[in-house]
């Protein structure tokens, strides 16, 4: 994804709050062989972008006074309960340097599995991102994990799925983490219990007896 950014001159909360005014959203850009530069940005086609998901996930390319750069974003703050985006981050990328970024996981086929299609149980999703270190050229959108083996009493860890060429998975206490766990919501339905036998029939009322003569 291309962006634009243009240098931002003066600093401050003071300022910031004026460039906000305008329709602008400061920024800065630091990382690689550069000193940290400040930017602002067009807030509206800004906010649009941060609504993309390749733009959190992916690199970046910056167009900074006419030249191009690879960045990717760091930081973004918004505003508690405005549209606003107050602030926002982003690093230099060196295509020698391996770097660490969340990449979304997408799920798919999980209909087609055993688990939801035969078995009535439902997928819960307990990981939604996976953070990864590669250098920037392996670095996927996404990784796309295939859920049509799922079945009844079973989980789908991270050792179970196979990472782009090049990526490598960065796991933080758990070396094998749950990615995706099979929750059974329909009991299997107990046998209907046998009929009652039938209920002894009244015995017939007695006669009265005849009267003696």
């Amino acid at each position: 994804m291309k962006f634009v950014a243009f240098e931002r001159a003066k600093q401050g909360t003071g300022a910031s709050r004026r460039l906000r005014n305008t329709g602008k959203t400061p920024g800065i850009v630091y990382g690689g062989e550069g000193q940290p530069q400040l930017i602002e940005l067009d807030h509206n086609a800004l906010w649009h972008a941060l609504k993309k998901e390749a733009f959190h996930s992916s690199i970046l390319d910056m167009e900074l006074d006419g030249k191009a750069a690879k960045v990717l974003l760091r930081d973004v703050q918004f505003h508690p309960f405005k549209q606003l985006v107050l602030h926002i981050d982003f690093q230099r990328v060196d295509a020698k340097t391996k770097l660490h970024m969340k990449v979304p996981l997408h799920y798919v086929n999980a209909e087609e599995s055993q688990a939801v299609k035969f078995e009535h149980c439902v997928v819960n999703h307990v990981v939604a991102e996976l953070e990864v270190s590669c250098l920037p050229a392996d670095l996927p959108e996404f990784i796309t994990v295939d859920l049509s083996g799922l079945k009844k009493g079973t989980s789908l860890h991270l050792n179970d799925i196979t990472l782009p060429k090049g990526v490598a998975a960065v796991t933080r206490g758990k070396e094998n983490p749950v990615l995706v766990s099979v929750v059974a919501t329909v009991a299997e339905e107990a046998p209907a219990p046998a009929a009652a036998a039938p209920a002894a029939a009244p015995a017939a009322a007695k006669a009265p007896a005849a009267p003696k003569k």
